[in-house]
């Protein structure tokens, strides 16, 4: 019996390293779209090929790519917590007027 590429699995390995890099290079938040894109399409992946896991091949790279969406996820929100946090100390400064720390 021949298998055939389960449908979705390249689109989330995809989503999975956008989300890293996107996180890492340009916008930490909106990683977190990508990251929940891949998730969303690893699910309804995992859910076909185990409905019938012997018509289809590739369910590691389902796997990785839902490990790399959970990576960008946690990157992407700890991006979010440290410009949070940055914008806030300058808020705090310029509200308390003591701008001989910068």
């Amino acid at each position: 019996m021949n298998q055939q590429a389960l449908p979705g699995a390249s689109t989330v390995l995809t989503m999975g390293i956008i989300s890293i890099v996107v996180s890492i290079f340009c916008c930490g938040p909106f990683a977190a779209i990508f990251s929940i894109i891949g998730l969303v399409k690893a699910k309804s992946a995992e859910k076909l090929f185990h409905d019938n896991p012997e018509l289809y091949s590739d369910y590691s790279n389902v796997k990785t790519g839902k490990i790399l969406c959970y990576i960008g996820l946690g990157l992407s929100l700890i991006m979010l917590i440290l410009g949070i946090i940055y914008f806030g100390v300058i808020f705090a400064m310029i509200a308390s007027g003591d701008f001989n720390n910068l």
